[in-house]
């Protein structure tokens, strides 16, 4: 979501935007502002907006949490309330814990305050949910991402690579012991990602596994290119758990990777299917040893072609100057 308000900041600016910018940066070590910053800033920013008036304006907020600082930049002034909706911003909405209710709460409040909000979705997915929960007006754009130019790193041609937190959700101690038991004794899986669900660990123990830990960008989109394929195994956890977009599939294309995911949440906007990545039943994984074992048959120039060609339409779709594009059509 940071990384998101950033980009569509300075791709506004470039499109002849005057854009504003209200964001609380982070500490000098990286970390997340604590609390007492956060409660600061929206209190000082909320009084700041409420009393300024916008002339033919758009407010437009980065996430749904920050609602009330976009509500308090419209009140009194024309301007227009648009936000951006993100996978994380409804999934906690759905917990049954106190937190989770305080914050579904908040977000109802919002919806009362803000009835002419305009809504953009970063998926297919992440709309109908909140159509489902009673907002009216909601568009689609979808993520874009940056990649760095690198050549494929050799010698990945028999192993499968997983990328990103190893959290249940994500599928890889199904894909582990589901999956990878089936498949030619010579494939390796290369996992790099941080330790997220304690349940997870066990299967990074397993003799094809290889763990990496979290690598540079430049050095992941390099294994990205040059591994078999991109696995991103899914599976559903409950309806608490929500993948709104699955940036990892539309960035390991967008590197010249060979995408093999779940049909599941945001996969079906982050993965053009038959053209970026292919989509498979999640938890199925007779289809996913079948969809592996097809590539790995593939002549090694047939799958460069495959690679090259959702690399190409990836960077073309994917693209964070085309989100910010489809995001000024909504303003004007």
């Amino acid at each position: 979501m940071e990384t998101y308000s950033l980009e569509m900041a300075a791709g506004l600016g470039a499109l002849g935007f005057d854009v504003d910018v209200v964001a609380l940066p982070g500490r000098r070590d990286g970390g997340a502002p604590g609390i007492g910053a956060l409660i600061t800033f929206g209190l000082r920013e909320g009084l700041r907006l409420l009393f300024r008036r916008h002339s033919k304006a758009v407010i437009f907020g980065g996430d749904l949490a920050i609602w009330p600082l976009v509500w308090a930049g419209r009140t009194g002034s024309d301007a227009r309330p648009v936000i951006a909706v993100h996978g994380t911003d409804i999934g906690l909405a759905g917990r049954r814990d106190m937190k989770g209710r305080i914050y579904a709460a908040h977000l109802w409040l919002g919806r009362l305050m803000l009835p002419d909000a305009k809504i953009v979705a970063n998926s297919v997915a992440t709309a109908e949910r909140l159509r489902a929960q009673g907002y009216a007006d909601v568009t689609t754009v979808p993520l874009g991402c940056r990649v760095s130019v690198a050549e494929p790193e050799p010698g990945l041609d028999r192993t499968l690579l997983f990328a990103g937190r190893l959290a249940t959700r994500k599928g890889l101690s199904w894909f582990v012991e589901a999956v990878l038991p089936h498949l030619p004794t010579d494939m390796r899986l290369v996992v790099v990602g941080t330790r997220w669900d304690k349940s997870e660990d066990a299967v990074l123990s397993h003799p094809c596994v290889d763990f990496l830990g979290p690598l540079p960008q430049r050095e992941l989109h390099r294994k990205m290119a040059g591994a078999l394929a991109v696995v991103i195994p899914n599976v559903r956890t409950g309806k608490n758990h929500f993948e709104g977009f699955g940036l990892i599939a539309a960035e390991s294309a967008a590197a010249g990777g060979l995408v093999l995911a779940s049909a599941l949440d945001g996969h079906g906007t982050s993965v053009i299917d038959g053209e970026t990545g292919r989509l498979l039943p999640p938890g199925d994984a007779k289809a996913w040893i079948a969809a592996i074992e097809d590539v790995a048959a593939l002549p090694p120039e047939e799958r460069q072609y495959l690679k090259t060609r959702a690399r190409d339409t990836a960077q073309r779709h994917f693209d964070w100057a085309r989100t910010a594009s489809l995001t000024a059509e909504l303003f004007r």
